[in-house]
């Protein structure tokens, strides 16, 4: 990967980061104003639990690439630990390949419900009414960064594999 292409991806990483940090701050003031409202004035919000949900949405798919660059998904690696490093590789570059082959399926199936949410002004049936096409085109786009995101570690293993090195091999 050139190192512009490489910056312009940590630069969209930084700004999914940060709104997502947003959302999450937005998330919890908004929930709590409308316990307080429901609680201590019997006066609930008409909007925070639709808002709410979509913005859950939005953290889980668009949080998951920045979550994968970072390594950070739970996972078991008992087994793959006790294997040679370029087992280890080999294993990465398919897992990343897999994730890749699931994302796009994802991306392309997301892309037809919110075309189809926008071709048919589908809206929730609620107080907001909501559009549709905003909360279902979170998962082309969440999907797209993630599938972009395991596309970049299977070709970071590639090299591993290559040298049968356990770490990534220094360019230049």
């Amino acid at each position: 990967m050139t190192a512009s292409a490489t910056r312009s991806w940590d630069g969209l990483m930084a700004v999914l980061r940060w709104t997502s940090m947003a959302v999450l701050v937005f998330m919890m003031v908004s929930i709590c104003y409308d316990a307080i409202m429901r609680y201590a004035f019997a006066a609930p919000t008409s909007w925070s639990l639709e808002i709410n949900s979509f913005l859950l949405v939005y953290l889980a798919v668009i949080g998951a690439a920045e979550a994968q660059r970072h390594d950070a998904h739970i996972r078991i690696t008992f087994f793959k630990d006790k294997l040679p490093p370029r087992s280890r590789a080999a294993i990465d570059i398919v897992t990343g390949l897999l994730g890749v082959v699931f994302c796009a399926i994802l991306v392309w199936r997301g892309g037809i419900m919110a075309l189809q949410a926008y071709e048919y002004s589908e809206r929730v049936s609620s107080s907001l009414g909501t559009p549709m096409v905003f909360p279902y085109a979170l998962l082309p786009i969440g999907f797209a960064t993630l599938g972009l995101q395991f596309l970049m570690d299977a070709a970071r293993a590639l090299p591993r594999l290559r040298h049968g090195l356990d770490e990534e091999v220094p360019h230049g």
